[in-house]
């Protein structure tokens, strides 16, 4: 077993093989999370901190999860309470948790590029929880994970649609990285308001019709619908939002058969996705879930017994 990464800040500095041996090390770890006593020693004896400055669930739930049932000691901070609310700067502030001399902090960050600012400046691992706009680099590992079950690792000749938010979507950035790393086709799907600029150079199709981006796809990938984006004025009214991009049960009969459904979280219910469908048999959504806690103590593991 090869590892040869320091830090996991995005998608792009991993090779298809590290990809596929992050999935092999998931489905392993995805027997313990069967287990009556669902803990193994691995991580006996090393120490995580979960710093989020955002607000989380499942990213952070899965984490402090994921590192327990290894055995490792997990400390959480958040931004509230924390000196960097009170104006330390969050070079200071990494500098005095270093200083208790962790082996991996996980970090979800508000400020873009927070946690390559961060590897730059401790000597243990980091682990990029989600920084801004820019990448989510373990959501876009379980995404793909979940979907290698489904489809038996053959990403090539796929097509994944991502619906929504694009233009202020971490998860979709990585998400694009990745399943093009893997051979999959991309379309995007979203108002022009909602697209980032230069997209016509990104490795992707562009959709503005919901129809005709969901005819033939293999997967849909819906975003959540950041609704003070309404406020901004980038967004008429969201009931015209739900009728033009909503994701329903009409858009799948033009999808390919066997198409799944999967969603990052938090759902917006009836705004980006009906429940008929969030509920359906064709939804991943839960089998996400599942598979975040498994893909992060794969690499929690990669990172403090291999690296």
């Amino acid at each position: 077993m090869k590892w040869s990464h320091k830090h996991l800040l995005d998608i792009e500095p991993l090779t298809r093989e590290d990809i596929f041996l992050i999935f092999e090390l998931a489905q392993r770890f995805e027997e313990v999370n069967l287990r009556p006593i669902k803990k193994v020693p691995t991580l006996k004896g090393k120490t995580v901190i979960l710093y989020f400055s955002e607000p989380s669930t499942r990213t952070k739930t899965s984490f402090d999860i994921a590192a327990k049932r290894l055995s490792a000691d997990v400390f959480s901070l958040a931004t509230k309470g924390s000196s960097e609310e009170k104006g330390e700067s969050l070079k200071d502030t990494v500098l005095t948790l270093e200083a208790m001399n962790p082996d991996l902090i996980v970090i979800r960050h508000r400020q873009s590029g927070a946690a390559r600012f961060v590897s730059t400046k401790i000597k243990c691992n980091v682990i990029n929880a989600g920084d801004g706009w820019h990448a989510h680099p373990t959501q876009a590992l379980l995404d793909g994970y979940t979907l290698s079950k489904e489809w038996n690792n053959e990403f090539q000749g796929k097509t994944l649609l991502i619906l929504g938010d694009i233009a202020h979507s971490r998860v979709a950035r990585s998400d694009i990285e990745l399943f093009n790393k893997l051979g999959t086709r991309v379309r995007l799907c979203a108002p022009k308001t909602l697209l980032p600029r230069h997209v016509e150079s990104w490795p992707v199709e562009v959709y503005s019709d919901l129809e005709r981006a969901c005819d033939g796809v293999d997967a849909i990938q819906c975003l959540r619908l950041q609704l003070e984006r309404q406020e901004a004025g980038l967004l008429p009214s969201l009931r015209e939002y739900s009728r033009e991009f909503g994701l329903c049960k009409r858009h799948l009969i033009l999808a390919n058969r066997g198409v799944k459904i999967m969603h990052p979280g938090p759902m917006n219910r009836g705004i980006e996705i009906s429940s008929e469908i969030a509920d359906s048999r064709e939804s991943l959504i839960l089998d996400q879930v599942n598979a975040g806690v498994a893909v992060r103590m794969a690499l929690l593991h990669l990172f403090l017994t291999v690296n």
